[in-house]
């Protein structure tokens, strides 16, 4: 909360480079001989992670607890969520998430060797301090609290960019998508600094964007739903895009193939406003009759190419509209069955009810528009 009124362009928050968490601490610190030799050389990722096992389990010996003490003792990323609770996520997520939990885990085997060099620096064994739980509690800090930070490569560390920073006490600004800011290292006052893009007013909570995501990428990457998220969408992929189409149309491979090459089969969705200008106009090239097919170039550019094309793409996008709203709605009931039964921890079935709540309002207000403009004259 701001104590006084904050203008536009002015300093919320200044860290000096001597608090910024960075693989810089990592290499000077009593983990920088070991990590700095190790062969194949660690990634930037690895060596904050490392760093963090480390000094969490050093406890009131490390230097960085206060910092430690507030980050979250357990994250709510969908590779911390239990398998029963991933399997409500929407069939796109579900998949991210699947490789998301992946990659922790190859990564976590992978530097079971290096942990395994570090046992001189402690008395117990490493096995138990860099257990995968430890590991993944450090990968889900970094991966969700860093900020990002342009840094010159270190021989010693891979090839793989060092943009990652941990910023204690700006980590804790919470997110809203209408808030503008402008975030960056200052290179002459040498502090990572958060500036406003707008005014805040006296006893306003401080603010800050994470990006314009929608809610899946929040859910992804930093663990929470926003609620009446101006970007939030639901996402439409190819085998529901085709759904409701004529198995018969003798040309849906090439107009599969023509979206393809043109970069409309992806991020085609519903969002607050109705179906996306994208998704409206793949569904108006599949829709083409075979006569038409020929201008297909034209529906790309925006032209209408027909009454009748118009009118069954907008059909198509409705049956698609109601398919998720019928999906969105089973999957509900069958989160709240699961809480009555207590079979998942609540709070993550709370947080996969409200990214299917939000789904759903988003899906109800496209329909309303599929519904005014089906019935406005062509």
């Amino acid at each position: 909360m701001s104590k006084t009124s904050l203008q536009e362009g002015q300093v919320i928050i200044s860290l000096p480079e001597s608090c910024l968490l960075t693989t810089d601490t990592v290499i000077r610190s009593y983990l920088g001989a070991y990590i700095a030799e190790w062969q194949p050389p660690a990634s930037p990722l690895l060596a904050l992670c490392t760093f963090l096992v480390a000094e969490r389990h050093a406890g009131d010996r490390s230097p960085w607890k206060p910092y430690l003490e507030v980050l979250p003792k357990a994250y709510t990323c969908p590779v911390c969520l239990e398998p029963e609770v991933v399997n409500l996520l929407p069939k796109r997520l579900k998949a991210k998430a699947s490789e998301q939990r992946s990659r922790v885990q190859v990564l976590f085997t992978s530097s079971r060797r290096l942990f395994s060099s570090l046992q001189p620096l402690f008395s117990e064994a490493v096995e138990s301090i860099f257990s995968y739980s430890a590991f993944l509690w450090a990968w889900c800090t970094v991966n969700t609290r860093a900020v990002y930070m342009k840094r010159g490569r270190r021989q010693c560390l891979s090839a793989e960019p060092d943009t990652c920073v941990l910023a204690p006490y700006l980590d804790l600004l919470n997110h809203s998508p209408d808030v503008q800011v402008k975030a960056a290292f200052n290179e002459e006052t040498r502090c990572y600094e958060i500036r406003t893009a707008a005014g805040c007013r006296q006893h306003e909570e401080v603010l800050i964007c994470y990006g314009s995501h929608d809610n899946q990428r929040l859910l992804l990457e930093y663990g929470f739903v926003p609620r009446r998220n101006p970007h939030a969408c639901v996402h439409v992929s190819q085998d529901v895009l085709v759904k409701y189409l004529p198995s018969t149309d003798k040309q849906m491979n090439k107009k599969i193939s023509i979206l393809k090459d043109h970069d409309f089969i992806e991020n085609l969705t519903f969002g607050w406003d109705g179906p996306s200008w994208r998704l409206l106009t793949a569904l108006k090239v599949l829709c083409l009759e075979a006569e038409e097919f020929p201008r297909w170039k034209k529906v790309l550019l925006g032209e209408i190419i027909s009454d009748t094309n118009e009118k069954t793409s907008l059909d198509i996008a409705q049956k698609i509209c109601h398919y998720f709203t019928e999906e969105a709605e089973a999957v509900l009931q069958k989160v709240c069955r699961m809480k009555d039964k207590e079979v998942a921890p609540t709070d993550q079935l709370t947080l996969v009810e409200t990214l299917w709540t939000e789904e759903l309002q988003v899906l109800r207000a496209s329909a309303q528009t599929l519904s005014d403009l089906r019935a406005a004259p062509l």
